[in-house]
């Protein structure tokens, strides 16, 4: 079900439009791969990262890489649903990329049940062809 998911998403991002380049659909299919990697807790999400990748979360929490890895893998937030419903901005110069998003998540957080809406503010560069996730800022919509 959720390579289905998965295949779905990169129908979206890449067959909706034919009017993307090769550099945009391999950054729209990179920031599919975030969103199916969270919701199924896969820690494969880690080879998305830059090493240096930034967070800051709706609730003003701030992690680095390191600290990402340790509660990710620890379980502390598990998420259950991951969703794109809205790309508001997507633009790429040179190797590097924003893109502005509204996502809905579910999931976990020391096992209490939390759902949100958020606007996500995303930050990718391209190292050595691959785009990785820089920084990542979240805010909750009400």
């Amino acid at each position: 079900m959720r390579f289905l998911t998965l295949l779905f998403c990169l129908f979206f991002f890449v067959g909706f439009s034919q009017t993307y380049s090769k550099k945009e659909k391999a950054l729209l299919i990179q920031v599919s791969k975030l969103d199916s990697l969270m919701e199924n807790n896969n820690s494969k999400i880690l080879e998305l990262f830059s090493d240096d990748v930034s967070f800051g979360h709706s609730n003003g929490w701030i992690q680095n890489k390191a600290d990402f890895k340790k509660d990710f893998e620890s379980g502390k937030v598990k998420y259950q649903s991951v969703k794109q419903t809205e790309l508001k901005e997507f633009k790429i110069k040179n190797k590097f990329a924003n893109i502005r998003r509204i996502i809905a998540v579910k999931g976990l957080y020391k096992n209490e049940t939390f759902e949100m809406k958020l606007s996500v503010l995303e930050f990718w560069i391209r190292e050595k062809g691959i785009w990785k996730l820089w920084s990542r800022q979240s805010v909750k919509i009400n």
